[in-house]
């Protein structure tokens, strides 16, 4: 079947830089807070254009440390999208503020800013925006918003590191941005991991407590954390993979240009904005007959995934607000799939699939 993620590709290439990179942590046994994750921090925050980035285990942890430095409490209202994954609904309810949905652009997938000031009430006290499949939602805009209602901006750029909006990168859009070094991330580690952004001194200083059990020095803890510290093997990791990240996003948007050239007509994807460059994260597509489409694919061997077919208003564990009701997300829900995407991806291997894939002519709508 096709590779889905190319994991295993990066590898091959890379494999004895990240050996060596391993080994040098396996000698000085600095396996926790050691010099790498320190190092990390500081190319990272480079990277970005922030002032801070605070490693943490993983970005939905971030998520949560990003809500705690705020410290929002039970009856606070955080405005979000319904269509991302769970985690980004999960932070908001351990927080114990209460998210307040505003559907999607049905052209990017991402939250419709244009429709968040009529859900803003007098107990809004943030915006938690996801930067969907590796495009940033409208943080220009949404920045506006939250300036004029005085209002915290997070950005859930777990998806996203990588990419720009208005020439600025991914993670330096808002007062709080968190990403995710999940492997299947655009930048990913071999395990869980995340890392917080911020320009915020004093907000820095609250993540960097918070993320190891709110200690000031051994046995002496100032607010009541948690455990969420990035191992330094992960760090070591990722390090090696940051020298390769932007050719490899290079190679994404290239695979992305390809498959563009073979999707029928009455296929879609998320269309990039001309302000916006995207890592592809994933390349999701999105159709009318989307079980038709999954069969075919099962038939020729082609990996392909669901993203996400139940927004987060209707997970089992949440359904409160039954009579909401978000047409654009729903329609979504229930039409899009994506399709293998990594730097690896042979070009020919894409030419085949889709050739056998269509009876017609990319130029000419098909029966799908």
């Amino acid at each position: 079947m096709t590779d889905f993620i190319g994991l295993q590709s990066q590898q091959k290439l890379i494999r004895a830089k990240i050996d060596h990179a391993i080994s040098k942590v396996l000698d000085h046994g600095k396996f926790v807070f050691g010099p790498e994750v320190e190092e990390l921090e500081e190319t990272l925050a480079q990277y970005c254009g922030a002032k801070y980035c605070i490693s943490v285990s993983d970005g939905t942890m971030g998520l949560l440390l990003a809500l705690n430095a705020y410290d929002l409490q039970a009856g606070d209202e955080v405005i979000t999208t319904p269509f991302s994954y769970f985690a980004t609904l999960e932070s908001i309810l351990h927080s114990g503020a209460t998210p307040v949905f505003v559907d999607i652009n049905p052209v990017t997938f991402n939250i419709d800013e244009k429709l968040i000031e009529e859900k803003i009430t007098n107990k809004t006290k943030a915006i938690l925006a996801v930067s969907l499949f590796g495009q940033c939602a409208n943080f220009k805009e949404i920045n506006k918003i939250a300036k004029k209602h005085n209002l915290i901006v997070i950005e859930d750029a777990a998806q996203s590191f990588g990419a720009t909006h208005h020439g600025v990168k991914s993670c330096n859009l808002s007062n709080v941005a968190v990403t995710s070094f999940f492997p299947t991330k655009p930048l990913g580690c071999y395990g869980d991991g995340g890392a917080c952004f911020t320009n915020d001194d004093q907000i820095a200083e609250k993540l960097k407590l918070l993320r190891n059990h709110g200690t000031v020095a051994r046995n002496e803890h100032c607010l009541i954390g948690h455990n969420s510290r990035l191992d330094t093997i992960q760090a070591a990791i990722l390090l090696t993979k940051l020298k390769i990240f932007d050719n490899e996003i290079g190679l994404r948007n290239k695979i992305s240009e390809q498959y563009d050239k073979f999707l029928p007509n009455n296929i879609t994807r998320p269309k990039i904005l001309p302000q916006n460059t995207s890592v592809y994260a994933q390349y999701t597509i999105k159709c009318l007959s989307r079980n038709t489409l999954v069969e075919i694919l099962k038939t020729h061997n082609v990996a392909h995934s669901t993203h996400y077919h139940i927004p987060l208003y209707k997970q089992y564990c949440y359904q409160k607000n039954t009579n909401e009701n978000f047409p654009k997300s729903q329609a979504v829900s229930e039409q899009c799939l994506s399709l293998p995407m990594h730097p690896y991806l042979d070009l020919s291997t894409i030419k085949k699939t889709f050739n056998s894939l269509y009876t017609h002519p990319p130029d000419t709508p098909s029966n799908l």
